[in-house]
Order: C-alpha cells, then sequence, then structure tokens
C-alpha cells in the first residue's frame, strides 16, 4: 500500500497560556509529575513519557487517531458521549486541554466552538481531515435530487452546504486515517513505521467493512432512505442508495409542516416501508412520518458518537450493526 501523502499542517507561536501551565507545573515538582495545574487539564508530564498529545474533535477522528496511534499517543475526544458534536460548547477545562495538546485534529466548519479554541490556543500542529475526506457532497435540495457536487465548500447557508459526515463511507475515512499515520509520523520519525502498520492493520478492516455493505446493499427491494436529517449522503453514494432525509445537515433543525407533508407522500408513493432515526436526535417528527403513513421505525447510527444506546462499542461494531439494520430496511437479499 502507498505510504500516506503528507496533509496540510502548520506551526504556530507557543501560546503564552501554555507557557504559564509549563511554569506552573514546574513548580510543582518537574518532570515527575506530581501536582497539577488548577484546571486538571493534562500536560506533557502528566502523560507517559514519549506519547504524542492529541485533542480530536469528535469520535470518528478519536478513534482513528486511536487506532493509528496506538499506545504512541495520548488522545482526548473533545465531544464527550452523548454530546451531539454540531451543538458541542467547550469547557474552560476542555479548552486548557487544547492548550497543552501537541496535535489537534478536526473538521474545519463542523464545530466552530472546536474551529475557535485551535485558533485562539495556539495549537502547535494541526490536522484539518476535510481535504483528505474529500468532501464532495452537499446537502440534497429536492426530495429524491440526490446530490449536487460542492466547489465552494460553502457553509454560510444551509441550502447546497458541504455535508460532513465523510465517516460513513469507510473508503473516505481510510483516507483520513492515512492522513493521520503521515501526521503522526511527522511528528515521531522514530516510531513512524509503527504508525504506518497500525494505519495498514485499520485499513484492511476498512477494507473488508467496505466490501461487506457493497454485497449486503447490492439487491434490495428498496433503494429510497429516509433518514431523520441528511446524514448519510457519503454512505448512500457510495453504495448505490437514494437518501431522502426529513431534516437537513443540522438535525435539531425543526422541518417546516410542508416538507413532512412531501416526505410522507413520498413514502407513500414510492413504497417505503422503513424510516430511520437515530440514537442522538429526538426520533419524534420521524415517527410520526411513519404512523401518518403505515412504515416501522429503526435505529441508524451516524456514529457521531457512541453511548450506552449504541449497537456497538466502536465505530467497526456499530457500522456493522447499521448494516444489518439496512439490510432489513431496504429489504435486501
Amino acid at each position: 500500500m502507498d505510504r500516506p501523502l503528507a496533509p496540510r499542517a502548520r506551526t504556530a507561536r507557543t501560546f503564552g497560556v501554555v507557557a504559564a501551565l509549563a511554569l506552573g507545573l514546574a513548580g510543582c515538582g518537574g518532570p515527575s509529575g506530581e501536582g497539577a495545574p488548577a484546571t486538571g487539564a493534562p500536560t506533557a508530564a502528566d502523560t507517559s513519557a514519549g506519547r504524542i498529545e492529541v485533542v480530536a474533535s469528535f469520535y470518528p477522528l478519536a478513534y482513528a487517531v486511536e487506532r493509528v496511534g496506538g499506545d504512541l499517543v495520548q488522545v482526548t475526544n473533545l465531544t464527550k458521549p452523548g454530546v451531539e458534536p454540531h451543538d458541542l460548547e467547550l469547557t474552560p477545562q476542555d479548552v486548557a486541554t487544547v492548550s497543552t495538546a501537541r496535535l489537534a485534529v478536526y473538521e474545519k466548519n463542523l464545530q466552530p466552538a472546536v474551529d475557535t479554541a485551535i485558533t485562539e490556543q495556539q495549537v502547535p500542529t494541526v490536522l484539518d481531515v476535510s481535504e483528505s475526506a474529500d468532501l464532495t457532497l452537499t446537502e440534497p435540495e429536492a426530495i429524491g435530487g440526490g446530490h449536487s457536487p460542492d466547489d465552494g465548500h460553502d457553509h454560510a447557508s444551509e441550502a447546497g452546504a458541504t455535508d460532513p459526515h465523510f465517516w460513513l463511507d469507510p473508503i473516505r475515512y481510510q483516507k483520513v486515517a492515512q492522513a493521520i499515520a503521515t501526521e503522526l509520523g511527522n511528528l515521531d520519525p522514530a516510531h513512524k513505521g509503527d504508525f504506518y502498520e497500525n494505519f495498514d492493520t485499520f485499513s484492511k478492516e476498512l477494507t473488508t467493512l467496505d466490501g461487506d455493505f457493497s454485497a449486503g446493499l447490492r439487491q434490495c427491494a428498496s433503494k429510497d432512505l429516509v433518514t431523520s436529517h441528511a446524514a448519510f449522503g457519503y454512505l448512500a453514494d457510495r453504495y448505490g442508495l437514494n437518501q431522502v432525509p426529513i431534516a437537513g445537515l443540522t438535525p435539531d433543525a425543526e422541518p417546516e409542516p410542508a416538507r413532512i407533508a412531501q416526505i410522507a407522500d413520498y413514502v407513500r408513493s414510492h413504497h417505503v416501508t422503513t424510516i430511520y432515526t437515530e440514537t442522538l436526535v429526538n426520533p419524534a417528527v420521524a415517527q410520526t412520518v411513519a404512523a401518518e403513513t403505515g412504515a416501522t421505525t429503526a435505529v441508524l447510527d451516524p456514529i457521531e458518537g457512541v453511548s450506552d444506546s449504541s449497537a456497538g462499542q466502536d465505530y467497526l461494531e456499530i457500522m456493522r450493526a447499521n448494516l444489518t439494520t439496512l439490510q432489513k430496511g431496504q429489504q435486501c437479499t
């Protein structure tokens, strides 16, 4: 397999907060790690020697860093379990954690609070995965209208906004993991081979997952994927489905009554039997459409986080649960 190509990264001057934390730590016991800043935020001296301190903006990125970095990284996921990533607000302790990180991995324009913290705290190295993720899809503009290519990455308005949910396509997710391996190798050249080996293992698992989805969704009675919000565009695009979202890219946006009526008509006319709800989004609207049309509901997880309600303990397990759900809901053979 080709070795990863170097993604964009930037180096910035050390922020004053970092220096203050470092001086405070030295006064409390130095490299031994005895004592801690009042914020409780981890510093390089608080973790095992040699590990790279990484902050990841939400679960899919944290999981990819953990898989590629292994024991050589210390990863902090800024989005806690059960929190909707789009609505994330950072605590002062979260910001302090960002300020002490050596690497920040995030998706620009997805979580404004993270964008601001990374910029203001001047993290030494930053990896925005947007380029490697190949964000080419936008929100569908009409029912059953499919997707249009995004050539401007314009997030200023919801209509035509870029779809950020790349990780639901295992191949795009694979490319992001590759970019992470490159960045970690640049930061720790002595362990570059370890990062590449970990990436190869993870990449093979994602390739297998992609093959299972392709085979499992090849012959389905219905190709129309009616979802609570427009989170499954990349999955639908990869496996030949047609995403028909009730709400747009913003999961908590309340759809207009006219939109709900249009969806209900579409469900009836296209003989859709299953409407998909999500783990972190109120299912009320989707349940209403199902009740009005005689369809059933099933949970399809966008894997924006993992909680006790998730159908698995990690990305791979939840994706396989999603495949099982889709095979049943789309009547695949």
